[in-house]
């Protein structure tokens, strides 16, 4: 969770951002040089012979690169932690459980 020891909230946001455009960056170079890629070796007469062990490899790699952008702080944790918060205030007030 982003405290107030983290940095300003315009230095949060601003790696919160960059976060998000470096996964945005990285989604669009594999699209682009795999089209490329196919292409080459769809184009080369042998069918594809190649291009799909760099897709599935550069696909792995991508896959835990878009993981750890919705996991981190600013993600998967960040939301469960104030549905989590909320619940137990809930509990604490006796109000009904929240589904």
């Amino acid at each position: 969770m982003p405290t107030p020891g983290n940095g300003t909230p315009e230095e949060r946001a601003e790696k919160r951002a960059k976060e998000y455009t470096d996964v945005m960056w990285h989604a669009a170079a594999y699209v682009i040089v795999n089209l490329f890629l196919w292409g080459i070796d769809l184009t080369g007469g042998g069918g594809a012979d190649w291009a799909y062990w760099v897709t599935i490899s550069w696909g792995v790699g991508l896959g835990f690169h878009v993981a750890s952008y919705l996991i981190d702080d600013n993600g998967l944790k960040s939301r469960k932690y104030r549905k989590f918060l909320a619940e137990e205030q809930a509990a604490d007030r006796g109000d009904s459980p929240i589904s």
